[in-house]
């Protein structure tokens, strides 16, 4: 019970933060001291594309994470990233203090026992995963008002035996944010943000066709239009994740810290 309403959360705020949250602001000054949501209430509140996904909260979920897991970053009809932008004066100078931040808020959780005593949770930890994610639901429902560097949505780890060691932190901001709004956040000249699209949920006779090596439905089918989907008797939800992007702080390099590769990685088979 208590896996199934943290990743009913984590779906509630990752792929529907304006759902959760009031539409962002061109201001970053929103002042979150006063959210105090239970989690349960957190975990309840569902879109209706959420109550029609099967099994959303914890079949729902595995899916969504298995099919990241599973497929390249650049996988076309399901897959969008941000336009990589030509460089403005202070874009390195910005993107360098993202990077401080990160580095300041992951220092502190080298040891994943660190995070979770701090309210981070490991989200689906059965599943075997490249990269396995700690996440802060409260810092992902501020995230969908404000963007705080010091306040990663997720800590991203990888499984090392019985231990996890700590590679970086993952940002996310709403689905309807613009490249613009994505942009004032972390300059898009620097980092691509990914997002999760053109999904067709299928019926619920139809919700075995998620799986398996050539699946017609979900973020891996080859189902990928409004139109194929209504054919098919599914709903089509044409972007299902809010906005996200990895950020590996302890790497020398620029080009290491904001790795597409690396992000692809973690989704390639």
């Amino acid at each position: 019970m208590r896996q199934r309403l943290v990743a009913a959360a984590f779906v509630a705020v990752l792929l529907h933060g304006p759902a959760l949250c009031a539409q962002e602001q061109p201001s970053d000054s929103h002042d979150m001291s006063h959210v105090n949501m239970p989690a349960a209430d957190l975990a309840n509140t569902k879109t209706p594309e959420l109550r029609e996904l099967p099994g959303m909260g914890s079949d729902g979920s595995a899916h969504a994470m298995h099919s990241m897991e599973s497929h390249h970053m650049d996988s076309g009809a399901h897959m969008k990233m941000t336009t990589l932008r030509d460089p403005k004066p202070g874009d390195e100078d910005r993107a360098q203090e993202v990077v401080e931040a990160a580095r300041k808020a992951a220092d502190r959780y080298q040891d994943y026992r660190v995070a979770v005593a701090d309210g981070y949770k490991i989200f689906l930890p059965n599943l075997p995963q490249k990269q396995y994610h700690f996440t802060n639901y409260w810092y992902g429902f501020e995230a969908g008002q404000r963007f705080n560097p010091e306040h990663p949505t997720s800590l991203l780890y990888e499984k090392q035996s019985n231990d996890y060691k700590l590679i970086g932190v993952m940002y996310t901001a709403p689905k309807k944010a613009t490249e613009d709004e994505l942009d004032r956040r972390i300059p898009l000249s620097v980092a691509q943000w990914h997002a999760h699209v053109n999904m067709c949920i299928p019926p619920t006779e139809k919700k075995k066709e998620m799986w398996g090596p050539s699946p017609r439905f979900g973020l891996a089918g080859t189902i990928a239009t409004k139109e194929e989907c209504q054919s098919a008797g599914g709903k089509f939800v044409p972007q299902i994740f809010g906005w996200m992007v990895h950020v590996y702080p302890f790497e020398q390099k620029a080009e290491d810290v904001w790795s597409v590769q690396r992000q692809a990685a973690a989704h390639a088979d």
